[in-house]
């Protein structure tokens, strides 16, 4: 069993909500699975799913061992960028899922994971997700960060929840944003008809801002590098298309006409800036754009 203590940052937050934003890996129903089974208590005393916690409480988490992970190595090509006993930083590619999900049960970054470093990834993530610390999606590139052991994982895990793991991107937006800089602060969730999508909620969302800064204006098109405060699902298409300024080849939430030539949204994860969370060096890695990104930046400027 692994034990975890988290202090309660929110006032009056439902036990399994506070459970599933903090604790790595974990859903909401999963949550609520935990606390059935008392596997969280405050001062000592098992937590139900809608009790309430306040500012402050300490909530010890008990979880139980990682079970054994059914995936299958798969020796897919990885693009390295770093990697040590602790943890590994890739460069993914347009087009690979990150873990195994329903349509998709291999043949993705986790089966490649396994392959590459054996047995010695976090299983702290669960059966499916070994290893993973955050996700891009499927048609987004670039830097993702997999835990070699439950140590790391939770290090890791806690700069991003305290937002001292930095995330930066490149994106090309449609139209043309007004400011040279901006920051979309809105609470994102699941959209309230299509599961699949996720939308604005003001009411029952969860937190997310994202930074923005032009880097270049093309006629029609806004060349955006995009920080990110938090890290909710889809956070930076999502943000952008309720501002008005969809990705470039996103056909969930802007246009639904495909851009010949690219195969998705126009967003790449470049940069990343953690602390090792075994030596404490403060750590910044980056990866170029891809040949396609470079390819539509260059085409935008000759229009």
């Amino acid at each position: 069993m692994t034990v975890q203590t988290w202090r309660a940052d929110r006032e009056g937050e439902r036990a399994d909500a506070f459970l599933a934003r903090c604790v790595p890996g974990l859903t909401r129903s999963a949550a609520q699975r935990l606390l059935e089974r008392e596997g969280a208590r405050r001062a000592g005393v098992p937590l139900r799913k809608n009790d309430r916690l306040s500012l402050g409480d300490t909530v010890e988490v008990t979880l139980p061992e990682p079970e054994p992970v059914p995936l299958v190595p798969q020796n897919i090509p990885l693009d390295v960028v770093y990697e040590d006993a602790d943890l590994i930083v890739v460069n993914k590619p347009v087009g690979l899922v990150v873990h195994p999900a329903p349509g998709h049960p291999d043949g993705t970054l986790v089966n490649a994971l396994l392959y590459h470093c054996g047995d010695t990834l976090s299983g702290i993530n669960g059966e499916l997700r070994p290893g993973i610390v955050h996700r891009i999606d499927r048609d987004t590139s670039g830097l993702l960060i997999a835990a070699k052991n439950d140590r790391a994982h939770l290090a890791l895990a806690a700069q991003l929840q305290d937002h001292s793991l930095s995330r930066v991107y490149e994106a090309v937006a449609v139209g043309g944003l007004r400011e040279d800089a901006g920051t979309v602060d809105a609470p994102i969730g699941r959209h309230p008809v299509n599961r699949k999508k996720m939308a604005i909620d003001p009411r029952g969302g969860r937190a997310a801002v994202t930074h923005w800064t032009v880097l270049a204006r093309f006629s029609g098109y806004t060349h955006l590098e995009c920080r990110l405060e938090t890290g909710r699902t889809h956070q930076i298409r999502v943000h952008l298309a309720s501002i008005g300024h969809p990705l470039l080849g996103d056909t969930v939430y802007g246009s639904k006409k495909p851009v010949p030539g690219l195969a998705g949204q126009c967003l790449h994860a470049r940069r990343l800036r953690f602390v090792h969370p075994a030596t404490g060096q403060r750590m910044e890695l980056e990866c170029p754009l891809p040949a396609w990104f470079q390819a539509v930046l260059e085409r935008l400027g000759r229009m």
